[in-house]
């Protein structure tokens, strides 16, 4: 196969900047993490020769390596795939030496054999994400198929938009983490507001009505005055508009499901019907519940077996998880299933945790009223 090479204009360093210039410009925007990096693999390949490109990331969350992007190949696919640092030499080889590498014999010894393989790749190029010490993760990129040679001045230009696209990626997901900081201090005033409005109102009506004297017309009346300012200061507080960004799983709560199942050391028992299927709008919210309540039980119990049951009917959608061995003195829920439940409230939905059974055990539910017509 024969491949035409680009114009020298390539390389010379003005286009890649300018590029790079309209990603930065897009950081504050919604646009979603799959969206934004295949915009990089898809700048990649316009200042180069490469045809196809995608871009590995580390999922801290998750503790796996994935595609997060791709450019000219099906990221579908390629999201399947569960590359490591041992099953994938290149990209190790890539992030040690910090340097481009280029290999074309034996490929399948320098990646998954799945990834060589559905591509059909011949030659494979892999480009470290780096910048100032620390491993983002690779680009992978090569021209469509066929064997091909990389010129030193091509090798330097993609050294350098890795290291420009690290810079563009730290400088994303430092922006969303400052964003989601201020939401979560959002939270925390919403939950400080309600306790010390709502709950001190209802505490001192509870007291009045737990006094072992009857209530006289004057007592009844400021009950029945503070109940409503307490509903009151709830709606007004639920009202506020938090509106946190929307998550970006890049999963679904299926896969989600098998994961943490295999990470979980014990049996998880599901209880999932064929022809429940989980809204689209519902996944990172899903997600989010059923990986705080597996860590949950992680932190709080020494359980022989965990059950999951989803379920849904014309109005709701529900997500149970529940496990036994709950550990003698356990707390059983901290902050994190607190938080969580505040974001379920924020989207319309209920989540209900707390001892199950005769107290080993420990439940948590997510109810969520579902949209009229919701597919």
């Amino acid at each position: 196969m024969t491949v035409v090479e680009r114009p020298a204009r390539l390389f010379a360093g003005v286009e890649p900047l300018e590029v790079f210039v309209e990603l930065l410009a897009e950081i504050d925007t919604d646009t979603s993490s799959t969206q934004f990096y295949d915009r990089i693999c898809e700048a990649i390949c316009r200042l180069t020769t490469m045809r196809r490109a995608a871009i590995f990331m580390a999922d801290a969350a998750r503790r796996r390596v994935r595609a997060v992007g791709a450019h000219g190949a099906p990221l579908k696919q390629l999201a399947q795939l569960r590359p490591t640092l041992v099953n994938t030499p290149i990209a190790q080889r890539a992030l040690l030496k910090d340097e481009v590498i280029v290999v074309s014999e034996r490929i399948e010894e320098a990646v998954p054999p799945d990834y060589a393989k559905v591509l059909g790749i011949t030659t494979l190029v892999c480009t470290p994400m780096s910048a100032a010490g620390r491993a983002y993760g690779v680009i992978c990129a090569d021209r469509g198929g066929g064997r091909f040679e990389l010129s030193d001045g091509e090798r330097h230009l993609l050294w350098t938009l890795g290291k420009t696209a690290a810079l563009v990626a730290t400088a994303r997901n430092a922006t969303r983490q400052q964003e989601r900081n201020r939401r979560l201090g959002e939270r925390l005033e919403l939950a400080r507001e309600i306790h010390e409005r709502v709950m001190q109102r209802l505490f001192g009506v509870s007291l009045a009505l737990s006094a072992e004297a009857p209530l006289g017309l004057a007592e009844r009346e400021r009950c029945r005055v503070e109940m409503q300012q307490a509903l009151s200061d709830l709606r007004r507080a639920l009202e506020r508009p938090l509106a946190p960004l929307p998550p970006e799983t890049g999963t679904t709560l299926a896969d989600e499901l098998d994961r943490l199942a295999s990470a979980a050391g014990v049996p998880v028992k599901l209880n999932w019907p064929e022809d429940v299927a989980v809204p689209l709008d519902l996944e990172p919210l899903t997600q989010s519940v059923l990986s705080e309540a597996m860590r949950n039980v992680a932190k709080h119990a020494d359980p022989s077996s965990i059950e999951v049951s989803v379920g849904r009917d014309a109005e709701t959608f529900t997500l149970e998880v529940q496990n036994d061995g709950v550990r003698a003195g356990a707390g059983g829920s901290g902050m994190g299933l607190r938080l969580t439940a505040f974001e379920v409230l924020q989207q319309g939905g209920v989540l209900e945790f707390g001892p199950a059974g005769d107290g080993s055990g420990w439940r948590v539910r997510l109810v969520v009223a579902l949209a009229q017509g919701e597919a």
